[in-house]
């Protein structure tokens, strides 16, 4: 669209923010199974964030499509649509100097390269949390894999939808056998000398 001019001087305030925060602004982005153990791990990182004194933003899946997505449906079409939404809004946060925990499925190779472009390679953190389909399923936190299973959900990512397992996750954490706390240190672990500015965290 020709007539449409971003204005410059709004676009280059990140550094002004970031030193007002007194950190960098990133997105971390953390892509599993349903049940896997994602909205959990982001707020046990968000929590070790804020005792820390950075400044973060929760983005979930369900909170999302209940507000700017909720016009959203889960076709193939409309969860490339959700995804390319979420990473445009991750761009604002980013802007304004905030870290950003990202919790959603992110189900294809694609669809998290995509996120990756729109984002910038250089402000994403992809974050593989790895559970295997009988475990989220004997979880089934929220009833949707019985749903699933028994037709009342389709298109349900691992039961009639693809999943892809990330290739080139930054981080991988297993959370079979580790606690969301300990996921959560892992992350924070990795993130924290790329989101400090002149400190050093022990």
């Amino acid at each position: 669209m020709t007539h449409i001019h971003p204005h410059e001087e709004i676009e280059n305030k990140r550094k002004v923010k970031e030193q007002l925060l007194n950190q960098h602004s990133v997105a971390i982005w953390m892509s599993g199974l349903s049940g896997a153990g994602k909205s959990t791990i982001a707020l046990e990182l968000e929590k070790m964030c804020t005792q820390q004194g950075f400044v973060t933003q929760i983005l979930d899946g369900d909170n999302i499509r209940t507000g700017i997505n909720k016009n959203l449906s889960f076709s193939d079409d409309d969860r490339k649509e959700n995804l390319r939404r979420i990473a445009e809004v991750n761009k604002l946060f980013i802007s304004c100097g905030i870290i950003t925990i990202n919790s959603f499925i992110s189900p294809t190779e694609a669809s998290r390269k995509t996120a990756r472009s729109v984002i910038g390679a250089d402000n994403f953190v992809e974050v593989y949390i790895d559970a295997p389909l009988e475990v989220c399923e004997q979880r089934d936190v929220k009833g949707l894999y019985k749903k699933a299973r028994e037709g009342k959900i389709t298109q349900f990512t691992g039961i009639d939808s693809v999943f892809e397992k990330p290739k080139h996750a930054d981080i991988t954490v297993d959370t079979v056998h580790n606690t969301a706390e300990e996921c959560a240190r892992k992350i924070f672990d990795y993130i924290k000398l790329i989101v400090s500015v002149e400190r050093r965290l022990c």
